[in-house]
């Protein structure tokens, strides 16, 4: 398989993902819905060839990345007006690192596979530190063989490359994912907020609580965003909102505030935090639910 590549999405982690591509010697072409938009910009200073459509960026390409928003948008992109699945090159592979859920990778292996393409859902953790630095946490579903052909895409991106099983297996492990960050973010604001009540500087919660059986990812990385009053997403309350959604819709029931009450709780927190600040709490990043506990 040859390195030409294709980037649809270059929002806050995918214009990070297609630069390392680059830096790593793929030739890789990208699109994205917004022109102009300054994560796109630099991936084109580290390589990345803008393309003004997404036909455009697939035209050729043997691998075909996909870092869009929710499920409505990676399927009006492949199927509706603009049918970039059918400008792909037959016998391509189309790996989606968005997180769309399960059920939607099935969907879209189906459909793929109808056209003569391969598919890989492959969602990612790490946020944008990750993304920047090739660090990410990547969790894949599909056929084996697609996997091994592009785990050095993977490797391009991530750290920890896991191959989880069936089609729509990597998007599974993304929302047990979801459900530990999110959890895990009540946890860190309400030990934040009983420090505050208790006299003690919520610093000591970073770096005292942080190396012992309490430490995590989130505490030692936006727990010190929390501190410094800085709110700006590296992963949108919007965007873990929808994967919430995305958990309950995996389930049968279609709810989590029975079978789930702990992620219930971080979605409802996450709902305060949002529209603490109206139209644009949304686009916080998720550390932002310290301002439900404020």
């Amino acid at each position: 398989m040859n390195k030409t590549t294709a980037f649809l999405g270059l929002g806050i982690m995918g214009g990070s993902m297609a630069a390392n591509l680059a830096r790593h010697g793929f030739e890789v072409k990208g699109w994205n819905r917004t022109p102009g938009r300054q994560s796109a910009l630099r991936a084109a200073q580290s390589g990345v060839e803008l393309k003004e459509t997404a036909a455009d960026a697939v035209a050729g390409a043997q691998v075909v990345f996909i870092c869009l928003t929710d499920v409505q948008d990676i399927e009006q992109a492949l199927f509706g007006e603009r049918a970039i699945a059918k400008a792909i090159d037959k016998g391509a592979l189309v790996v989606d690192m968005s997180t769309t859920g399960p059920a939607c990778a099935r969907d879209l292996s189906t459909k793929l596979n109808a056209l003569g393409l391969r598919f890989l859902d492959a969602p990612v953790s790490g946020g944008d530190v990750g993304a920047r630095e090739g660090t990410l946490t990547i969790m894949v579903g599909g056929a084996e063989d697609d996997f091994n052909q592009c785990r050095p895409w993977f490797e391009a991106m991530g750290k920890n490359i896991r191959y989880c099983g069936h089609s729509g297996a990597g998007q599974a492990v993304k929302l047990c994912n979801q459900i530990l960050c999110a959890v895990n973010m009540v946890a860190i604001c309400e030990a934040f907020h009983l420090a505050e009540s208790l006299d003690i500087d919520p610093k000591l919660v970073v770096e005292v609580c942080g190396t012992g059986a309490a430490g995590s990812w989130a505490l030692s990385n936006l727990g010190p965003r929390i501190l410094r009053g800085d709110l700006g997403p590296g992963f949108k309350i919007k965007d873990m909102l929808k994967d919430l959604r995305l958990v309950g819709e995996a389930l049968s029931n279609g709810t989590t505030k029975d079978i789930l009450p702990g992620t219930t709780l971080a979605a409802e927190k996450f709902v305060t935090a949002r529209d603490c600040d109206g139209t644009n709490g949304g686009d916080q990043g998720t550390q932002a639910m310290i301002s439900a506990y404020r």
